[in-house]
């Protein structure tokens, strides 16, 4: 009797601080996020040996993360399905803001098909979680040595060529939230010319119900748009700087759009 007394206090103070703390609050959900995050990825591990390294294997994590949306008070808005290319494997950039990025992957992993990311080798030995990453098909690349950058790229190219997987990547390499794009990095416009891929560009809009700085993490609503794609068939390293010119344009135009369409 006495514990379920205790149990209810406890229940009844973390309900009124999380309406009225917004310290507590911005805590709770990113716990809330990275507990159930995790426990998805790794859960249905049995499931994902019978189909090792199969883009499918994560379908049923994503659904798990867009059930953490639901929690999170966050809702998605998918625009631009006619821009998708099908049956050829694609470069798919989208603007980099915050680890919750893990939950726009979610929505586009189910539409895009044959979706996979990069990640750096180290991850693949943090066990489960990596040995999920394995079984869904995640390109595992050593960043930390230059000598080994050219194996990288032709590594993720012949993924793209082989499986017609579409390669998600975040092209500003650091996270970042402001009104404006970071500059791109190189390494995703190397592979998108190694493979002769298309560049498939998504834009996410700003996520204004986010602030680390303030501990602000609100309800959302938020805007993924699918831009068409930007060709590379025919080109060279030497073109490289233009089709990264071009792809920043096009992002930067879209996110503006977007941020000036929520104010």
């Amino acid at each position: 009797m006495a514990a379920e007394v205790v149990s209810g206090v406890i229940i009844a103070l973390a309900a009124i601080f999380y309406n009225h703390s917004r310290i507590f609050r911005y805590y709770t959900k990113f716990a809330i996020f990275s507990t159930i995050n995790i426990i998805s990825a790794t859960i249905f591990i049995p499931l994902m040996l019978f189909h090792p390294k199969d883009y499918k294997n994560a379908l049923l994590p994503a659904w798990s993360a867009r059930q953490i949306s639901k929690i999170l008070g966050l809702k998605w808005e998918m625009r631009g399905h006619k821009n998708i290319v099908q049956d050829v494997g694609t470069i798919v950039l989208i603007n980099h803001q915050s680890y919750l990025d893990l939950l726009v992957l979610a929505e586009i992993w189910p539409v895009l098909h044959r979706c996979t990311v990069i990640s750096k080798r180290e991850i693949f030995y943090l066990w489960p979680f990596g040995l999920a990453c394995w079984l869904w098909g995640t390109v595992f690349i050593n960043r930390m040595s230059g000598k080994d950058a050219q194996k990288s790229i032709n590594k993720a190219a012949l993924t793209i060529n082989t499986k017609q997987a579409k390669i998600c990547m975040f092209p500003e390499g650091t996270r970042h939230g402001g009104e404006t794009l970071l500059p791109f990095k190189k390494g995703a416009f190397h592979v998108a010319i190694a493979s002769q891929a298309p560049i498939q560009p998504i834009v996410v809009s700003r996520y204004k119900f986010l602030d680390h700085k303030t501990f602000k993490f609100d309800r959302g609503n938020l805007v993924i748009s699918i831009l068409p794609v930007i060709e590379t068939a025919g080109l060279t390293i030497d073109d490289l700087e233009s089709v990264m010119s071009r792809t920043y344009e096009a992002m930067t135009k879209e996110y503006t759009i977007l941020n000036q369409s929520q104010n």
